[in-house]
């Protein structure tokens, strides 16, 4: 029997600021931050899951909403200024299936056009309808029609209904509906111009809002079930009307390949198989252009601007420490990582875009079903493997609060793309021929440690919570587009490079004064050997709790420690400890490899393989960025956040500890 369910908290939209409507939240344009002038009309893009609205947003905006194959793409409010026939302000909603919400975001959608006074809402709304699933869509239509909005229906998947046969008459259908009907592409930005065109008309008066469906449904005493009846039926008769049913000879790619996709047997080995491909590539191909980079940094480009530093009257050894050994050699390093961090986050488009990565989600989620953990929980934990932040407002496709905080304290387990940085590091230094399938065990463990914490808490905390299985739309295989792959490239690494010039900036600003502050000798500030600074009395002080998982030597705890601001700060820590520590060691791959693998063979007592494996989960478990903290304080408040982070920590040790002292035995 399932235990009373604690009620989902209010979700409000992102990034508030004043309102250009009553009723109607302002966030600021998802690429430049601009606004609509004031007084434009506000219209509000909706539509259910994987039809296509958040490309559509993008490709009338020109803003870089995220896109995926799945519900919970899209949990919060964007806001983008569309330049049509007239300059409106565009509102990307959540996407759902009706107005009868089932989980937070859709509770946002539904308050943003329901609960709002009259004539605060929308001016107009974009219906965003699938061809291929025509009846399906056309609910969520008849469900905005008994609320008085004026729309127009955005016709989307023409390509996929016509490969299944499917011929949709628009001009029908925009009779059966009493609003206009406009077929669009926007993969292929085809359709925008005629799109505006009858946005602009309705806005003018053309058209008046429809008759509700269920317009006098209270006047005759329809309960929900019987209003639910009459919207079928209309659908039912605006379908027979619009769409007729013509042979077709292609083949059913999709179907054909599921047949293996989504087996039982074969669905997971052709999972695994893929993921282990992407990480191969990834470092095979990215390693040739990371040395060269190395090499750019850690040579001509460190000595580049020691020589114009000397030639300046900012020439001392501080400024010369901050810029050579700081900035350059722990930013620089990092950098040396966009090539690699670039060509994953291609492949992971390349699989976004052709539809695999949804199947993904339903071959993984039967082995969250089975251990008793909601279905909808993979959908964030997917997300969470290539950023932690968005991964946790993702949670708010969960329609339970103890779902919710479930999946919030899973989701920091789940290897962020930041951790990979690490990770193919350590891998091409103690691994170099196996690199690849190094870092593929480091993404395998992430779902086994998503898996067994998960039943751990659930055998605990939440014994009672009732399962509830995932319903997602599988789209149809498709071959990705250029345009789509980039920009989602774009938006992944624009977030790689925000942090690395941003808040790793300051990260190797602090570590460098830290290492630069003299607590033994008599040293002057910026001329301290790294061994007698702060920064190495902090790391020794905190050593020994390593100990038992091989790894105390100071240098690698003070990575840790810089790890838990960001974990790419783990890769500029050391890049700036060794370099201070050598002078030769500028941060080059060489260099700071030798330094790395010596300090692992010496804390580990020449047992350096267990001691690295332990690194590298300990790593991968405990906790997250400061970012990702933030976030799961504003999803479940502190009491939650610092549970998970007393969750993670000892995990963490435990099985580092696990891993070298186990391993120490065979290795």
């Amino acid at each position: 029997m399932t235990a009373p369910v604690t009620p989902s908290k209010p979700v409000t939209p992102s990034k508030p600021a004043t309102p250009s409507k009553p009723g109607v939240p302002s966030c600021h344009d998802d690429r430049t931050g601009a606004t609509a002038p004031p007084g434009s009309p506000v219209v509000a893009l909706l539509g259910s899951p994987n039809v296509g609205k958040s490309t559509l947003f993008n490709a009338l905006t020109g803003a870089r909403r995220t896109m995926g194959n799945w519900p919970g793409t899209t949990v919060d409010v964007g806001r983008g200024v569309w330049r049509g026939e007239r300059t409106v302000d565009l509102l990307d909603l959540p996407g759902t299936y009706s107005l009868d919400p089932a989980s937070p975001d859709e509770e946002l959608t539904r308050a943003l056009l329901v609960e709002v006074p009259v004539g605060e809402g929308p001016d107009l709304v974009v219906v965003v309808v699938d061809s291929a699933h025509l009846a399906r869509s056309l609910y969520l239509v008849a469900h905005v029609r008994e609320h008085g909005y004026r729309m127009v229906v955005a016709l989307t998947m023409g390509d996929v209904a016509t490969r299944r046969g499917l011929l949709v008459d628009a001009a029908a259908l925009a009779e059966a509906l009493g609003c206009p009907v406009v077929p669009v592409d926007p993969r292929a930005r085809r359709g925008l111009a005629e799109l505006g065109v009858a946005v602009d008309a309705v806005l003018q008066g053309c058209c008046p809002a429809a008759v509700p469906v269920t317009d006098d449904a209270d006047e005759r005493g329809l309960d929900d079930l019987q209003a639910a009846d009459a919207r079928f039926a209309w659908v039912a008769e605006a379908v027979d009307r619009a769409v007729a049913q013509q042979p077709s000879s292609a083949r059913d790619w999709t179907a054909l390949i599921d047949r293996w996709a989504l087996s039982r047997l074969w669905g997971p080995v052709l999972f695994l198989a893929v993921m282990w491909l992407v990480f191969q590539i990834t470092t095979t191909v990215a390693a040739p252009l990371q040395d060269g980079l190395d090499t750019l940094v850690a040579g001509p480009l460190s000595s580049g601007i020691a020589g114009l530093l000397a030639a300046t009257p900012f020439d001392h050894p501080i400024s010369q420490g901050l810029i050579v050994d700081g900035l350059v050699a722990g930013v620089g390093m990092l950098l040396t990582f966009v090539p690699l961090m670039a060509l994953m986050f291609v492949l992971l488009a390349l699989l976004e875009d052709s539809g695999y990565m949804a199947r993904a989600a339903v071959v993984t989620d039967r082995l969250m079903r089975a251990i008793g953990l909601p279905g909808k929980a993979f959908l964030p934990l997917i997300v969470g493997f290539g950023c932690n932040v968005p991964a946790i407002s993702a949670t708010r496709v969960m329609g339970s609060w103890r779902q919710r905080v479930l999946t919030c304290l899973l989701v920091p387990f789940t290897s962020c793309s930041a951790r990979l940085t690490v990770y193919v590091m350590m891998a091409s230094i103690f691994f170099p021929h196996h690199a690849g399938t190094a870092v593929f065990v480091m993404y395998l463990a992430s779902i086994l440690l998503v898996v067994g914490t998960g039943t751990l808490l659930r055998r605990t905390l939440w014994r009672t919570m009732g399962k509830e299985p995932l319903i997602i739309d599988l789209p149809p295989y498709q071959r990705p587009t250029l345009r789509l792959v980039s920009a989602s490239t774009w938006v992944r690494l624009k977030g790689f490079l925000r942090t690395a010039t941003g808040i790793i900036v300051v990260t190797v600003a602090a570590v460098w004064a830290l290492q630069a502050w003299p607590v033994q000798g008599d040293s002057a500030f910026g001329e301290a050997p790294v061994e007698d600074s702060a920064y190495a009395s902090v790391a020794r002080a905190i050593s020994p709790v390593f100990a038992p998982a091989g790894f105390d030597s100071w240098q690698t705890t003070g990575a840790l420690v810089t790890g838990f601001v960001a974990k790419e700060a783990v890769i500029s820590s050391w890049a700036q400890t060794y370099s201070t520590d050598d002078p030769g060691a500028t941060g080059g791959g060489s260099a700071l490899g030798a330094e790395i693998t010596r300090a692992f063979d010496e804390s580990s007592g020449g047992h350096p393989l267990p001691a690295v494996w332990a690194f590298m989960v300990f790593l991968l478990a405990y906790t997250p960025c400061v970012a990702t903290l933030a976030a799961q304080w504003r999803e479940i408040g502190w009491r939650w956040t610092l549970f998970g982070v007393a969750l993670q920590l000892v995990v963490a040790w435990g099985l580092a500890v696990a891993i070298f002292q186990v391993g120490r035995l065979f290795w």
